[in-house]
C-alpha cells in the first residue's frame, strides 16, 4: 500500500512535461508581475523561472494563442494578464493549452490503455489520486499561487 502511493506520487511529479512545468512556472511569475501593474519581457521571465529563453519563448507564445496571456511586441512589449483575469485563469487551462487532456487519462505504468476492464495492478489506486488532481487544477487559480508569490511564502526558481 505505502509503496504504491509512493510510486504515484512520484509519477504524479513527472505527469506534467517539461513545458507544461515551464509553462505553469511563467503564467505564475506574469500574473504576480501584472499584479503589480508591470508588463515583463522574455528574459526576465526565462531568468525568475530558470528556463531557457528559447524553449520559454515557444511555450509563451502557445499560452498567447490561446488567450491565457497577452503578448505585445516592440521596445515596450512583453506579456501581462489583464487586471482580474488570473482569478478566472486555472491551472487547468494551462495544462490543456500546453500538454491537452492526457493527464487526466493516462496509467499509471504507462501502459498505452488501463481501464477498469483491463486495469494495471496499480490502476484503481491510481485513478482516485488523478481525479483530485484534476479536481485541484480546476480549482486552482493562478491569482492564488501569483499571490504566494507576493507575499514570500513561495517560490518559483531554487
Amino acid at each position: 500500500m505505502i509503496f504504491s502511493y509512493i510510486f504515484a506520487q512520484n509519477k504524479i511529479s513527472n505527469m506534467f512535461s517539461k513545458a507544461c512545468q515551464y509553462g505553469i512556472k511563467a503564467s505564475v511569475y506574469i500574473a504576480s508581475k501584472s499584479a503589480e501593474g508591470i508588463r515583463t519581457n522574455l528574459r526576465d521571465i526565462a531568468d525568475n523561472i530558470d528556463s531557457p529563453e528559447a524553449f520559454t519563448a515557444k511555450i509563451l507564445h502557445k499560452l498567447a494563442k490561446q488567450n491565457i496571456l497577452n503578448s505585445l511586441k516592440g521596445p515596450t512589449g512583453g506579456f501581462d494578464i489583464p487586471e482580474g483575469r488570473s482569478k478566472s485563469i486555472k491551472l487547468s487551462d494551462i495544462v490543456s493549452a500546453i500538454d491537452g487532456d492526457s493527464i487526466y487519462e493516462g496509467c499509471a505504468l504507462g501502459f498505452e490503455s488501463c481501464d477498469a476492464l483491463q486495469p494495471c495492478p496499480m490502476h484503481n489506486k491510481f485513478v482516485g489520486i488523478r481525479d483530485d488532481l484534476k479536481v485541484m487544477l480546476e480549482n486552482t487559480s493562478l491569482y492564488e499561487l501569483a499571490n504566494g508569490l507576493g507575499y514570500g511564502g513561495t517560490y518559483l526558481k531554487r
